[in-house]
């Protein structure tokens, strides 16, 4: 996932994921029942809703957080959390700033979330529950193994679609070559290449949670998702009316619900396929997908053959002098797309059927 598409709080969960020294401090208050307030980061906007308190700018230890938890007051913490800068200190954020929690503590920690922007850990003393606030955004720090729990049978969820998107794509490569080809087809592999792509970042934000407890997890991931992306832009730019807004498309399409992605009439419209093609009728791919599974064709090359043959028919159908003549391929390369193309061909009608 790139970094722009992580929420602030996901971001924040690295500071306090399982090995972490503040994760092993924020235990010990936890194993203790003695509940805690913290703010890490002690930036301009943090230190003007600070009131009293002990500067004592210490290293960071699970010991030292677990003994001045054992305070009334708020510890404050550097944004990277190494250090410890006030102890015992009485927040005063705006009482104004609405908050829908009913404890004293979550209340403020809500509160000096929202006007701060920074990230606030609230501990109940009673409930043992850690609660994260960042901004607008509220999270429950749970239990280890009931996340790897989650996280593998999300990860199970995630096979079981890739598996119905990789047969889509078999199923579009198939119909391509024969140039049979419609919206709906292309639909289809588009709204299950979004629904794996938004279970992937469920499984991401586990992935975030856990820690150094989360490599394994996140190897199934990455092996489970590679490419994934990639063939989904490809099907789109294959396909699109316009090539302008690829990437913007692609990136909207992945935020949308379960429930939005479920209708495909929707997808169609979001595309700009409804109301321009009946949704039944043959469309052809430019060809940038098929294309870029011929090994060692660079993307450049792919370019120049779909602006000079315009789309995937008019490539297949061409002849080795015909795209000799394109700029960047010879004799030799002419040849090894034509074989490229032929050997998918066959493999792709073989693989429909298995």
């Amino acid at each position: 996932m790139a970094e722009e598409e992580v929420s602030s709080l996901l971001k924040a969960l690295r500071i306090l994921a399982p090995g972490t020294v503040l994760y092993e401090g924020l235990e010990n208050v936890l194993r203790a029942r003695t509940g805690a307030l913290i703010v890490v980061g002690d930036s301009e906007e943090v230190m003007k809703v600070v009131d009293g308190g002990f500067y004592i700018n210490a290293d960071l230890n699970p010991s030292s957080l677990y003994e001045l938890a054992k305070m009334d007051g708020a510890i404050i913490l550097s944004s990277d959390a190494r250090k410890i800068i006030f102890c015992n200190a009485h927040l005063t954020p705006d009482p104004m700033i609405p908050t829908t929690e009913t404890g004293t503590r979550h209340r403020t920690a809500e509160r000096v979330a929202i006007q701060t922007g920074e990230l606030v850990i609230a501990i109940s003393q009673r409930r043992n529950v850690i609660t994260l606030y960042k901004g607008n955004e509220r999270h429950i720090l749970r239990d280890i193994g009931t996340i790897l729990a989650k996280a593998n049978q999300a990860l199970q969820t995630l096979g079981k679609y890739k598996s119905v998107l990789d047969q889509a794509l078999v199923n579009l490569s198939a119909l391509e070559f024969e140039d049979l080809v419609t919206p709906v087809d292309v639909c289809t592999v588009i709204q299950r290449t979004a629904m794996v792509i938004r279970i992937s970042k469920e499984i991401e934000q586990y992935v975030y949670e856990l820690g150094h407890e989360g490599r394994l997890v996140n190897m199934q991931l990455e092996e489970l998702m590679f490419d994934i992306e990639a063939e989904g832009l490809l099907v789109m730019k294959d396909y699109l009316p316009s090539l302008d807004h690829v990437e913007k498309v692609h990136a909207e399409l992945s935020s949308w619900t379960y429930e939005e992605l479920l209708d495909l009439n929707a997808i169609a419209k979001f595309l700009g396929f409804a109301g321009q093609v009946n949704m039944e009728a043959s469309i052809t791919p430019r060809g940038y997908r098929i294309l870029r599974k011929i090994p060692r064709l660079p993307l450049p090359v792919i370019e120049n053959l779909v602006r000079t043959f315009g789309d995937l028919q008019n490539i297949v159908g061409a002849s080795i002098d015909e795209l000799d003549d394109v700029e960047g391929i010879g004799e030799v390369r002419a040849k090894s797309i034509k074989d490229g193309l032929r050997r998918l061909r066959e493999q792709v009608l073989l693989d429909r059927h298995i």
